[in-house]
């Protein structure tokens, strides 16, 4: 005979029930528990809170004023003669217009563009996005803390408004060493002073 049939009506409703209230995350008694949907997500909120998001990218310069925001991701571990991709984020805050980025590195001795990276580039957004993904690629020529210069203009009514931002990159664990040019020698006062000589 089924378990069904063994029951009576009564027994039946009484079992109903309390599926019913248990599939609901509800206690009969005080109803101080949260209905099973709500409980989970507060689970999902809470676990959300503990796990902070990480940062796309490693830098953001945002000046007042500026016409850009601009982001910055170096993609891997930056090695001496190998070359190294940085991943720009460019937003424009006048909205979707064509922009010129240019990059340039002030120490030809410490690191170069690539081969087959332009110095100068124009894009234009896609449809209906504010933003422009780029990616550069230098190649450091020593250790230590390197930059990048990356400019984004963009042309206006009333004239080229533009920002500068500076990627810093570290290449190894080593600081540029400083090359003292000169002697040092004492002035008249018994101040330390640095003679440049002509060597």
């Amino acid at each position: 005979m089924p378990f069904v049939n063994m029951l009576n009506s009564t027994q039946l409703l009484v079992l109903v029930a309390a599926l019913g209230v248990a599939a609901c995350g509800e206690s009969a008694v005080d109803g101080s528990k949260e209905p099973a949907a709500d409980n989970a997500a507060h689970v999902a909120s809470k676990q959300a809170a503990d796990h902070k998001i990480q940062p796309q990218y490693d830098g953001t310069v945002s000046k007042p004023g500026a016409p850009f925001t601009m982001s910055y991701k170096i993609i891997g571990t930056p090695i001496v003669g190998s070359p190294v991709a940085i991943d720009l984020r460019i937003e424009s805050t006048l909205g979707p217009q064509p922009v010129t980025l240019n990059y340039r590195i002030t120490d030809d001795s410490a690191m170069m563009l690539h081969q087959a990276q332009p110095a100068e580039i124009r894009l234009e957004p896609a449809a209906n996005e504010s933003f422009l993904l780029q990616r550069v690629t230098v190649i450091p020529q020593r250790e230590g803390r390197l930059y990048l210069n990356v400019g984004a203009s963009i042309e206006t009514e009333d004239g080229v408004s533009s920002t500068v931002m500076a990627v810093p990159i570290q290449v190894g664990t080593g600081a540029r060493e400083v090359e003292e040019q000169g002697e040092v020698a004492l002035d008249e006062n018994g101040e330390a002073v640095r003679i440049l000589t002509p060597d």
